[in-house]
């Protein structure tokens, strides 16, 4: 239980996707300036994260391993990650069609979100077994989303602060940004 819970808060919050490895960026300061849109983005992006890791570690260990095709690992998992996308996106558009349209093309771009195809292979890299590819996939989305609720948080904040002029806009954002990484690096000892 103890390792389990290691690999969650790790995953979450000391090896943090965004804040520490510095994957997802763009979603992360495209859609943080409204704390729903951070939400359904952080939602949206965590149940393809989950996905993928569901489909893509049984498909590197059962079929690509067996039949040879390791090399192949980045084409299949892209495939599979956009497919589940596709799924995704549906069920928003038909289920919460104010949703959809916020995010505009932000949606699509969990396609090519570096952070989901990055926790499908670090799964195979740090060489976890299914249940912890899972956790670790969890513990990712929920840091994704904790980081994406804190600078949507942040940004919120940033409206009505008193910003001199050359830092208004952008660079307030990177340095907010650059605050919230140096933070979490704060967490590099918890857990090794």
């Amino acid at each position: 239980m103890s390792e389990i819970l290691s690999i969650f808060l790790k995953a979450a919050i000391v090896d943090n996707v965004v804040l520490i490895q510095y994957l997802a960026i763009c979603p992360f300061v495209g859609m943080t300036n409204d704390t729903e849109k951070a939400v359904g983005m952080g939602l949206a992006t965590t149940f393809v994260i989950i996905l993928a890791t569901l489909v893509t570690w049984p498909l590197y260990n059962f079929v690509m391993i067996p039949l040879h095709l390791e090399f192949l690992q980045t084409l299949f998992f892209i495939l599979v990650i956009a497919s589940l996308v596709q799924l995704v996106e549906f069920f928003l558009k038909k289920q919460v069609p104010s949703l959809y349209n916020s995010m505009g093309v932000y949606l699509a771009l969990i396609t090519t979100n570096c952070a989901v195809l990055g926790v499908t292979i670090n799964c195979i890299g740090k060489n976890y077994n299914y249940a912890h590819s899972m956790v670790y996939a969890f513990g990712t989305a929920m840091g994704f989303l904790l980081s994406m609720v804190i600078m949507s948080g942040v940004r919120s904040r940033l409206k009505t602060a008193n910003v001199p002029h050359a830092f208004k806009g952008t660079p307030i954002l990177y340095i907010s940004a650059g605050l919230l990484s140096l933070a979490f690096l704060g967490f590099k000892g918890l857990i090794k």
